[in-house]
């Protein structure tokens, strides 16, 4: 773990860019280097940024599906399993056959669609490691622009590849500005 002079754990070193497509070009050199821990920082979504970054497809719909299978199968036992097997009672002449299956077809919509909002929640927060009440990028001053018109690429310190003096001299040739260590605080 590095630290800075004043002691303060290194969360990565960052640069400024001037413009979406200088972020977008210093984005597939960074890639290509081989760095895995990074991240790049604009007013809005860039066209082709996911590419230029080489992320692939999210496993976060995997996780909704899973979640939206385990609400249908919770509603199919919850429903079924008292109707048809615990305490099948003909209430009024209605069936407690297969033929009662259409009025059980809301609860297992409704328990599907809540089991998948609450698995695609949960499993954004974790992904994107919240909930962190401030961001180590907050540090930086320059780091305020990025909702305005500020362009940022950040390459962590927990990256295999990072070294400083290389990751340094790496953004200086993707033209990177006002490059800077960002700390932890502590």
């Amino acid at each position: 773990m590095m630290r800075t002079p004043s002691g303060h754990k290194v969360y990565a070193i960052a640069a400024e860019y001037g413009s979406a497509t200088e972020l977008y070009e210093a984005a597939k050199r960074v890639r290509d280097a081989g760095f895995k821990r990074w991240d790049v920082f604009s007013p809005f979504p860039i066209h082709g940024m996911d590419e230029a970054m080489g992320l692939g497809k999210s496993w976060l719909s995997a996780v909704v599906l899973i979640g939206g299978i385990t609400g249908l199968l919770t509603a199919v036992l919850v429903e079924f399993g008292p109707s048809w097997g615990l305490y099948p009672v003909i209430v009024h002449g209605k069936p407690f056959n297969w033929q009662t299956v259409p009025a059980f077809f809301p609860i297992m919509f409704e328990l599907t669609v809540l089991f998948a909002a609450f698995s695609a929640f949960f499993a954004w927060q974790i992904m994107n490691g919240l909930p962190r009440w401030h961001h180590p990028l907050f540090n930086w001053d320059r780091f305020s622009r990025v909702t305005n018109d500020g362009f940022f690429l950040a390459i962590e310190a927990r990256d295999p590849r990072f070294s400083e003096t290389e990751t340094h001299d790496l953004l200086v040739v993707t033209g990177g500005m006002h490059i800077t260590i960002v700390h932890e605080e502590d």
